[in-house]
């Protein structure tokens, strides 16, 4: 009788170690520190969406730490600035885009100027020789708004001496220092672009995702998502299931905005009312690469290379997974 019980005890321990939960392979993955995308990523971190292939790893990064990660291989997929993916190519980092990261809502109002309510400054004619605060040089967006002055508005947006003096900002010290004067202008970030709808305080001097919109037709995406091609081409179907929770993960904020919402905004103190302007108005977190963010890819570094903010970039299919669909 003991010896049975041994046994049938040692028959369950053996079925747990090879059930099919256990099998799972794990995905790391690490994405910006950001409201909006823990709001994208809350029905995977819930347990909303699952899969019998994979588990996800999620961790959330501030910038300086993503790049050290993309560089250093800590995670198997990354979301990283589209800026990057060129320059880490042409260094030998096989990094291919799986899926854009931060694409422009259709309403394109996620990257405005903003001016105080009260501004002598009207019009974007009205930057010349004014300070314009923003958070991050190197980065896609501030590149993407850059662009748009010059593309859209004819501005010389050379970083010496050119019409606009840019100085860079802590995203937090912005709107003190637009208040105060130190700068005349500023790129607010996401939530405090909401607050100073709430407020009034400052007023969008322009849109600038709107007007490359109208001149492109293309909504432009600042972040890509992207993993290693050797672990890629090594177990395509585990970063296809990846994909395909990140797209359900998404589908459940649209499906489940309330709940979605209020959890994450009491986890991080923010209005709820906040995700839905991110989603609607601002940005979009699709975990798709569709025919249209090919082309809104090669635009930024095409256009950045024009602004001296990229010096070079390989072809496109040199940066994409071959096995992305679309």
């Amino acid at each position: 009788m003991k010896l049975s019980r041994i046994l049938a005890t040692a028959a369950v321990v053996a079925g747990g170690l090879f059930s099919p939960a256990s099998a799972k392979e794990t995905i790391t993955f690490a994405h910006l520190a950001d409201p909006s995308i823990e709001a994208a990523m809350w029905a995977i971190n819930n347990g909303k969406v699952t899969s019998d292939l994979i588990e996800i790893d999620a961790t959330a990064m501030e910038i300086p730490a993503l790049i050290q990660a993309t560089v250093g291989r800590s995670y198997d997929v990354v979301m990283t600035a589209g800026m990057a993916i060129p320059r880490a190519v042409e260094k030998g980092l096989p990094l291919k885009i799986i899926a854009a990261g931060l694409r422009t809502s259709d309403v394109g109002e996620g990257s405005a100027i903003w001016v105080p309510k009260d501004s002598a400054i009207t019009s974007v004619e009205d930057l010349k020789g004014k300070k314009l605060a923003v958070y991050s040089l190197g980065s896609a967006g501030i590149t993407l708004v850059r662009i748009a002055l010059a593309e859209v508005y004819g501005m010389d947006v050379s970083l010496k001496g050119g019409d606009i003096n840019f100085v860079e900002t802590p995203a937090p010290a912005m709107p003190a220092a637009l208040s105060t004067g130190q700068v005349e202008a500023a790129t607010l970030i996401h939530s405090q672009a909401f607050q100073a709808m709430q407020s009034g305080d400052f007023i969008p001097l322009v849109q600038t995702s709107q007007a490359l919109q109208e001149k492109t037709g293309l909504q432009m995406v600042s972040a890509v998502l992207a993993g290693y091609a050797d672990k890629l081409d090594a177990s395509p179907e585990l970063y296809k299931e990846f994909l395909r929770m990140i797209q359900a993960s998404r589908a459940y904020v649209s499906e489940h905005p309330e709940e979605v919402y209020a959890a994450v905004g009491k986890e991080y103190d923010i209005d709820p009312a906040f995700f839905d302007i991110w989603f609607t108005k601002f940005m979009d977190f699709p975990g798709t690469l569709i025919p249209q963010d090919k082309e809104a890819l090669v635009y930024l570094w095409t256009e950045a290379k024009k602004i001296g903010a990229l010096e070079s970039f390989p072809p496109l299919e040199d940066m994409v997974w071959s096995q992305v669909s679309e």
